[in-house]
């Protein structure tokens, strides 16, 4: 089976990995990956993302162990435009999150008007931090939790200095 999955992936966290391992259990994989242009639009808090070369080598190391453990091939393409890869012919399953499903269902609406067959979109549900709240990116870099969801020193009461 071929599975695609898209992203900016920056920083990965608990929840990508999620959406990794449930990629790598359905197939061969590939990944898009925001280009420095599209990832900015992808973030509604407007926060810093890191350039592509940086998460990209990071995205390769992360999937290379995830590949190893499933015996599954991986490639990691630029994403130039949302919708990305998941429209082209050869997909057959797109990983998507809770708040991407939306995104999932207008590629196939996109599929269909191009006579393709639409995808099985599999939600992975969200990985929830130590406080209950989602994992994201956006927590990581503020500094709320860590990649694991682990609250932060400051944001849990204990002396980040002991």
């Amino acid at each position: 089976m071929k599975v695609a999955l898209g992203g900016t992936f920056d920083p990965i966290h608990d929840g990508h990995r999620a959406l990794f391992e449930r990629a790598f259990e359905l197939g061969d994989v590939t990944v898009g990956l925001t280009n420095d242009e599209l990832a900015p639009s992808t973030r509604q808090e407007g926060r810093f993302v890191r350039p592509y070369e940086e998460r990209l080598a990071d995205l390769r190391d992360e999937l290379a162990s995830f590949a190893d453990e499933y015996d599954r091939e991986f490639e990691i393409r630029e994403l130039e435009e949302p919708t990305g890869i998941a429209t082209e012919e050869q997909f057959d399953v797109l990983v998507v999150s809770p708040e991407t499903e939306t995104g999932g269902k207008h590629v196939n609406e996109i599929r269909e008007d191009q006579g393709r067959e639409p995808l099985d979109i599999e939600v992975v549900e969200h990985v929830t931090a130590e406080d209950g709240d989602p994992i994201s990116s956006t927590r990581v870099v503020a500094g709320e939790i860590d990649e694991h969801g682990n609250l932060t020193p400051e944001r849990d009461g204990r002396d980040p200095v002991a």
